[in-house]
C-alpha cells in the first residue's frame, strides 16, 4: 500500500521527497488543491471513502499518516 500512495503523490506533485518528508502541510508542500486530489485518488485506488472529518492536517503531514488513514477507512 506504501508504494501505491507514493506512486499516487509523485502524480500529483513530481518535485516533492515524499519519502522523507515529516511535515508536507505544516511545512507547505500540500496545497488545498493537492489533498482534494491525493483524497480522490486515494478513493478510487483504494475504494475508500475518506470523510471530511478526516481532511486534517496530521492525516497527510506524511505517507505514514496517510497509509494509516487508508487503513482506517477500509476497515469502515
Amino acid at each position: 500500500m506504501r508504494e501505491t500512495i507514493i506512486e499516487i503523490l509523485k502524480d500529483i506533485r513530481s518535485d516533492i521527497d515524499f519519502e522523507n518528508a515529516t511535515a508536507l502541510i505544516d511545512d507547505g508542500q500540500l496545497e488545498s488543491l493537492d489533498i482534494v486530489a491525493i483524497v480522490g485518488e486515494f478513493n478510487e485506488e483504494f475504494d475508500v471513502e475518506i470523510s471530511v472529518e478526516d481532511l486534517v492536517p496530521e492525516n497527510f503531514n506524511t505517507v505514514d499518516a496517510m497509509v494509516e488513514l487508508i487503513s482506517k477507512a477500509q476497515e469502515d
